[in-house]
């Protein structure tokens, strides 16, 4: 075992970072001052916003709330002939990764992911590289799967077997990107390549900006809000991390179910969004201080029937009982808009994502829409 062990250190496998060296509080020098300074005046956003999945994007891996729920001992396999299971033999979880001949055993040092539908977790190797690991937990079915887009992918050996690999700071493709959009605040990476972080998830200055000058002499003038931006300047805004609309549309692979997850790509192919002059945004539907999906369906109803009202039907005029969508509705059934508007789409089991390409879609179809 030993001589296993040593050839994991040789491949560079250099695991067991310092939990706490990563977190700090923001430098100075940046102009953020974390939630709880923002929640002294604004404690009513700050509140809803703690609540949301955004606030809950990134945990060390043992301190995910979900952390206590995750099936421990269960075991995954993956082909041709590794078996992954999740141990917790102290405060650290662990997941042991083995084949009919080697092991490997790893610490889960980052939890992406407020358990909504997915965590996935993220492991430092060494100062250029970062792991992201193929075992993923999902809440629906209370069971480890495949980490969305790893599936696919043939491991010939067990390193190779425990994830994908990324370059620490690579500008397109690292890590630095994943914990920029899950966290608040700079992000870096000392020499030892442990990333070096302000505050976990995202939180009110993600969105706002540095609060420093704000706090110090509040004003609308000193201080960044989404809500003054145009419909396509948020559409850009949101997309940062969410994938901004795509500039050159007929490029991307519509029928591929995992796209449907880029929400301002997909919002700005909608005529509602391209015809409405301005008048629907992320904004419309989702209120960012608090969960999304949590408003009741008459909420969403009216968001579509501010701009397409309902009529009654001739024959119900004199009693006012039933009333139905306007023509254009090829269904005419008064129910739920978005169940026939925005589908939600399953592009693997245990998660599903809204398609929010508004428009017409014949039935059983959910990636495309006719018109």
């Amino acid at each position: 075992m030993f001589t296993r062990r040593l050839t994991w250190l040789k491949l560079g496998w250099l695991i067991g970072a310092n939990p706490a060296a990563h977190l700090g509080a923001p430098p100075e020098e940046s102009g953020f001052v974390g939630a709880a300074t923002c929640s002294v005046c604004h404690s009513k956003e700050s509140a809803k916003q703690a609540s949301s999945t955004h606030a809950a994007a990134l945990f060390r891996g043992s301190n995910h709330p979900l952390a206590d729920s995750f099936p421990l001992g269960q075991k995954l396999r993956r082909n041709p002939g590794y078996q992954f299971e999740f141990l917790r033999p102290g405060a650290q979880i662990r997941v042991r990764i083995t084949d009919q001949n080697d092991v490997m055993d790893l610490p889960i040092e980052w939890a992406f992911g407020a358990g909504r539908q997915a965590v996935t977790f993220v492991t430092r190797v060494n100062q250029d590289w970062y792991l992201e690991h193929y075992s993923s937990y999902f809440t629906s079915s209370h069971a480890w799967g495949p980490t969305p887009g790893q599936e696919p992918i043939q491991a010939a050996t067990l390193p190779l077997a425990a994830g994908l690999l990324y370059k620490t700071t690579d500008t397109t493709n690292g890590i630095a990107g994943c914990f920029e959009c899950h966290s608040t605040g700079p992000v870096s990476f000392n020499a030892s390549g442990e990333v070096q972080l302000g505050e976990l998830g995202v939180t009110c200055e993600f969105c706002h900006g540095p609060g420093a000058e704000h706090a110090a002499a509040p004003s609308k003038k000193n201080i960044d809000s989404p809500g003054r931006l145009s419909a396509t300047q948020l559409n850009q805004f949101c997309g940062k991390c969410h994938r901004p609309p795509a500039a050159n549309p007929a490029a991307v692979d519509w029928n591929n179910a995992w796209n449907v997850r880029h929400q301002p790509m997909y919002l700005n192919e909608s005529a509602c969004f391209r015809e409405g002059k301005g008048v629907l945004s992320c904004l419309t539907c989702h209120d960012p201080h608090e969960p999304s999906g949590r408003r009741p369906t008459t909420f969403y109803n009216r968001r579509c029937t501010a701009c397409h009202p309902i009529s009654s039907l001739r024959s119900s005029i004199a009693t006012n009982s039933t009333r139905r969508p306007k023509p254009v509705c090829l269904q005419q059934i008064p129910s739920n808009c978005i169940d026939c508007h925005m589908p939600r789409v399953s592009p693997q089991p245990g998660l599903r994502f809204t398609n929010h390409w508004i428009g017409i879609y014949p039935n059983g179809a959910k990636l495309k829409p006719i018109r």
